[in-house]
């Protein structure tokens, strides 16, 4: 009996996790046709608020709406952000390739006295490089 009981058991677990995935698949689905519906109202709202004031364009319906959400989704991409044929991998992040520039990376500490050299030398040293460049220039004329 236990073990007629233990299969019992595991049936009914069986069934209640696959109801919970129809259910759950069913919910999603429905959710997804709502919000492409309120997505659809949103353009419609928001293209019959701003395009006719701003652009002198005339106001669209509902269907007309989805139609220039679906061109503007067919000409700027679906939202991936990586465009055609692009590899979200490469687009990715990978820290461990910014720790590998420690060697690389400068001291910022050193610009504090950036100001100061300019004042002392900086200037100078400009007028110096502007007429090197005047003499080479004249040199070659």
């Amino acid at each position: 009996m236990e073990h007629k009981e233990r299969i019992e058991k595991s049936v009914e677990n069986k069934v209640e996790v696959g109801i919970t995935k129809v259910v759950k698949v069913i919910f999603f689905i429905i959710l997804g046709i709502l919000i492409a519906f309120l997505v659809g109202y949103i353009v419609m709202r928001l293209w019959n608020w701003l395009m006719p004031d701003l652009f002198g364009l005339p106001m669209v319906g509902y269907w007309q709406a989805v139609g220039i959400l679906i061109l503007a989704k067919i000409i700027f991409g679906f939202g991936r952000g990586d465009g055609p044929g692009g590899n979200k991998k490469s687009k990715s992040k990978n820290w461990s390739n910014y720790r590998k520039c420690g060697p690389i990376r400068s001291d910022f500490s050193e610009w504090k006295h950036y100001d100061q050299f300019w004042k002392d030398e900086g200037e100078e040293a400009y007028e110096k490089y502007l007429a090197n460049i005047k003499n080479k220039r004249e040199s070659y004329d």
